[in-house]
This record gives structure tokens, C-alpha cells and sequence, in this order.
């Protein structure tokens, strides 16, 4: 009996591993269905591949070599888990349109640790539309105030002041700065100059740095780093709040936080991960877009010439120092065109997490539930089935307003971005200052890398040269109560 013990479990467990395996190659007709593709190595799958840095304005060799062998949809074994990767434009819109239904939100739980447990970006169901019911709420009422209007003016005029003596500036530099003021003026009523914009910045940086890094916390890494920066940020959003609450700072300030501090119904954890949630949609989606659009102008001399003739119309039509308004920004339909094209070429957000809530079946592809699925925005904007030249920067082609439906630079569905409206108003602002009063040309060797995150190695130096202006601009305060 000592003896048949072991062979009779060797036998069973034989047995069994041989009916799992007839059954889920033959018992079950869907998982044949399963898209092409590789599963990689051991562990680490094909994510080194996945991530390895390649130029924004293309998929990059992994994608390319994947889609050219297995199709536009594979199966892979990515960020632990194993994946379906989508570079075809009708899934991922399907992906998108079923949040909630079919897919949800599946980040690495790193980020967790990095973003916190309430984060608008990591939550679901009701507790998701809340948070995002107070984000869209404050957003759309920033487009919509002069206030902020004049704000996002006055803060690119005093950078481009600041610019008159230089010849030459490392852009990405600058339009973290201006985004991340805008945008914590807005948040938390901090101007730029006050020591406390200073503190939250460095620690913002700090923050941003080990967002997009290797997620491995050991002490002096970049996200071990980032996690206590998040936690002195959060500790010094809550100082914030406890002096609010109790009037030492006066009266209310009419910005954000004042707003959610008036609801009973979030935690003080909840409006803690808001106000970051916030600050770093503000500054990240603004503070890419508007190095991408100065990069791909610089090879577009024919688009550079006709923003600057619609630029310059608008200027004409106002008194010298009127400030722009929300009529101005809507006849800048050029400037609004050119901004999307470097949005569809540049790719400020490449792909997203997803995971199939239930098994799914898509053009007969099977995707198992619990399985990870990667839609890859990057890849349809180059998909020449979809965009005519897609390689090409070409602003007219958003003449056609079917494209609109054709893109997804910054997702869709229910998750789609709050804040892409603002960030193409902020840019469209910046260039209507910067074409009137600066002639710029960048460095020959820099372009866009996606690490998967945009960056320019090089900060993307510019050499800059002051033109004549022909209509003079100048800051704008606005009176109380405007």
C-alpha cells in the first residue's frame, strides 16, 4: 500500500491534467478562438518588449512586428497577466463604450500605492461616478468662468515676457511650470510665487517622475520616492482643509476645494485623492500637448503660416490689451485642428488597462474573463485603413468631422478624460501669444518618445527670437466679481 499510494496519485493527477487539457483544447469550441500571438517568457511575458521607448508619432517595433505577424489583435502575456492587445479601432471603441458592462478599469496595483485607493483613475461603480461627477462639474465651470480665462492669459503672457532676454528655452520645462500653476491657482487658490506653490511642486515633480518608473519600492527609487511625495502632497492638501475648517485662512476662496469642502458626502480621504486626481490630470495632459504641437508646427512650416493668419485675424478684431474670451477661442478653428492632429500623431495617452468582466466574444475573437485587455490608441491613429497618410501631420484632414469619431486621444466611454477640453483651450491661448510674438525653431535631433509616457529627451531646447508685434498684448486683471 506504501507503494501504490504515490502512483496512484501520479495516476489521478495524470488523469486529470490530461481530461483539463482535452477539454480546453476540444470541450470548449470558443477558446480555439483565442487571437493569435505569444505568450513570451516566463514571469515577465512580453512586457519589456511592450515597453520599450520608441517614437510617439509611430507604434514602435513590438506593435509593428505583433500586428504584422498575428493581426491587429493578439494575445500576449503582459504586466503579469495574461492580455489581449487591440490595435483595431472598432474593439477598442467597444472596450471604451463597455466600461462598466463588459470591461473595467484593471491597473497594475502598484499604482494603488502611488495614486491611493480612492483615486478617480483606480475606482468603480458608484463610487467612480461621484468622483467624476465632481471633476467634470469643476472643469466645465473653469471653461466657462473669466476668471480662469483670464488667469490661463495672464500666466502665458508673463512666460513669454519672461522669454524677451533668452534665446533659448527647454520648453518642456516651461509648460510644466505654467500648467502646473494654472492649475493649482484653480485647486487650491496658491499663486506661483507664494513658498507653498514652491514646496507642492517639488514634491508634484518628485511625484511625476516615479509615476511613469519602474514600480520597485526600494529605498531611493524613483517610486519609493514618488509614494512619499504622495503622502507629504496629500499631508499638505490636508493642512489645507484643517485650516479651512477652521477660518484661518479668511474667507472662503471660490476654488475647488472650497466647493467640495461644502459636501458631507466624501470622505476626507475622497477629497484629498480628488484635489491630486485633479492636479495631475490638469498638469500632465496640458504640460505634453503643448510641446507636441510646437514640435510637429516646426516641421509643418504650411500650417505654421496659416495659424498665424487666423492668430493675427483675431487680434485685429480687438482693442489693444482685450483680453480673450470664449468667442476667440471658438474661431480658432485652425488652431482647434492642428492641436487634434498633434494629439492623433503625438499620443499623449498610448493605450490603457482593462480587464473583460466576462468571457466576450468580438469579430469571433474570444476573450476569456479575468483576462487583461490592452486597447492601443497609438496603434489605430496609425492604422492606414483608418486615417488616409497616417504618418503624416496634416490638420486639414480634421475638416472632416467624421474623424472626431475616428480618434481616441484621450480615451472614451464613461472614463474618457475631463479635462481634454481645457487642455485644448489652454494650448489654443498659448498659441495664439506665442505665434504673435515669437518666431521658434527646435532642436534638429529631438523628437517625442514614448516610454509609454511622452517625453522629449532633451526637454525640447528652443531657440526663440522675438518678432515685431503688430498688436500689442498685455496682462489683464480682472475686477472682483467679473
Amino acid at each position: 500500500m506504501d507503494l501504490l499510494s504515490p502512483i496512484a496519485l501520479t495516476l489521478f493527477f495524470a488523469i486529470t491534467f490530461a481530461f483539463l487539457l482535452l477539454k480546453f483544447s476540444f470541450g470548449n469550441e470558443e477558446l480555439k478562438n483565442l487571437p493569435d500571438g505569444s505568450m513570451g517568457w516566463p514571469l515577465c511575458g512580453e512586457t519589456l518588449g511592450f515597453l520599450k521607448p520608441h517614437r510617439s508619432n509611430s507604434m514602435g517595433s513590438f506593435l509593428h512586428e505583433h500586428c504584422s505577424r498575428y493581426g491587429r489583435i493578439f494575445k500576449s502575456h503582459l504586466f503579469g497577466s495574461p492580455s489581449i492587445v487591440s490595435c483595431d479601432l472598432e474593439l477598442n471603441m467597444y472596450i471604451l463604450q463597455n466600461e462598466g458592462k463588459l470591461f473595467e478599469s484593471c491597473y497594475p496595483k502598484p499604482l494603488y500605492d502611488i495614486l491611493g485607493n480612492s483615486s478617480l483613475i483606480l475606482v468603480h461603480g458608484d463610487l467612480h461616478k461621484k468622483l467624476r461627477t465632481f471633476a467634470v462639474s469643476f472643469i466645465n465651470s473653469c471653461r466657462s468662468r473669466t476668471e480662469f480665462l483670464c488667469d490661463v492669459e495672464n500666466k502665458v503672457v508673463a512666460m513669454m515676457e519672461s522669454w524677451r532676454q533668452r534665446k533659448e528655452v527647454f520648453f518642456c520645462e516651461e509648460a510644466k511650470k505654467f500648467t502646473f500653476n494654472v492649475i493649482v491657482k484653480q485647486l487650491l487658490s496658491i499663486e506661483s510665487g507664494e513658498p507653498l506653490a514652491s514646496k507642492i511642486l517639488e514634491d508634484f515633480l518628485t511625484f511625476m517622475q516615479g509615476f511613469v518608473s519602474l514600480p520597485i519600492y526600494i529605498p531611493g527609487t524613483s517610486y519609493a520616492k514618488a509614494v512619499k511625495a504622495r503622502g507629504r502632497i496629500s499631508g499638505t492638501i490636508r493642512e489645507i482643509i484643517r485650516q479651512r475648517k477652521k477660518g484661518q485662512v479668511g474667507t472662503r476662496k471660490g476654488d475647488f476645494l472650497d466647493g467640495i469642502l461644502l459636501n458631507s458626502t466624501l470622505s476626507e480621504e475622497e477629497k484629498v485623492g480628488l484635489v491630486l486626481d485633479l492636479m495631475l490630470a490638469g498638469y500632465d495632459t496640458t504640460a505634453t500637448l503643448m510641446p507636441l504641437v510646437l514640435y510637429f508646427l516646426a516641421h509643418s512650416p504650411r500650417a505654421t503660416k496659416r495659424i498665424k493668419e487666423e492668430q493675427r485675424a483675431i487680434r485685429r478684431k480687438k482693442k489693444d490689451g482685450e483680453p480673450l474670451n470664449l468667442e476667440d477661442y471658438k474661431q480658432m478653428k485652425f488652431t482647434y485642428n492642428v492641436i487634434c492632429e498633434a494629439l492623433r500623431c503625438g499620443n499623449v495617452v498610448k493605450f490603457v488597462h482593462r480587464k473583460a468582466m466576462k468571457d466576450v466574444v468580438f469579430k469571433g475573437y474570444f476573450i476569456p474573463s479575468g483576462w487583461k485587455v490592452l486597447p492601443i490608441f497609438a496603434a489605430a491613429h496609425f492604422d492606414p485603413s483608418v486615417h488616409d497618410n497616417p504618418l503624416e501631420f496634416n490638420p486639414w484632414r480634421w475638416e472632416d468631422q467624421v474623424l472626431n469619431k475616428k480618434a481616441t486621444p484621450f480615451g472614451g466611454g464613461l472614463r474618457v478624460c475631463p479635462g481634454a477640453d481645457v487642455a485644448k483651450l489652454e494650448t489654443s491661448f498659448f498659441l495664439h501669444h506665442l505665434v504673435l510674438n515669437y518666431r521658434w525653431k527646435p532642436d534638429g535631433g529631438e523628437h517625442p518618445l514614448a516610454y509609454p509616457y511622452v517625453e522629449f529627451k532633451r526637454g525640447l531646447p528652443l531657440e526663440i527670437k522675438p518678432t515685431k508685434m503688430k498688436h500689442k498684448t498685455c496682462l489683464f486683471r480682472p475686477q472682483p466679481g467679473v
